[in-house]
């Protein structure tokens, strides 16, 4: 299995920590990455995004149910207490803006690649692949609310 270096996740941590801020209007703190099983537990939402070119794999941008709804009030500003078809786009367009952002950033390093319409799931679900360890990187924003930035590629 391939592993990652700082060259290959820096970009999805300067393109979610700036969309999160000019989007959603939240300063989220970097945590520590580590190696993460892909289980997700029954009130997660996951946005999963394909990467192909220079670099294959896949991105998920996971939140509890509470911090979907705190982000899409954010992003349509108005309250949303539980998903819905206009608040899940909202999440699903925030997932295209952070990987659209990185493939911006890899570009001005002279990696080509390119993303995957976004995929919402939701539930008590799993993933699993061959190519790559996930590596995931917990961003914290006020209140103890966490989003997790979940990377597996191979350059």
């Amino acid at each position: 299995m391939a592993g990652l270096n700082a060259e290959h996740i820096n970009p999805f941590l300067i393109a979610a920590t700036k969309i999160l801020k000019d989007m959603c209007f939240v300063d989220v703190k970097i945590g520590k990455p580590y190696v993460k099983n892909t289980e997700f537990k029954d009130d997660t939402i996951i946005i999963m995004i394909g990467i192909t070119g220079e670099i294959r794999g896949q991105a998920m941008i996971a939140f509890p149910n509470t911090v979907a709804c705190d982000i899409a009030s954010k992003m349509i500003m108005m309250p949303v207490t539980q998903l819905d078809e206009m608040s899940t786009s909202a999440v699903c367009e925030l997932g295209n803006m952070i990987m659209g952002n990185t493939a911006t950033i890899f570009s001005t390093k002279g990696i080509g690649i390119d993303i995957t319409p976004p995929t919402l799931c939701s539930g008590n679900v799993s993933f699993s692949n061959s190519f790559s360890q996930n590596i995931c990187i917990p961003l914290a924003y006020v209140d103890g609310n966490n989003i997790e930035i979940n990377v597996a590629i191979m350059g």
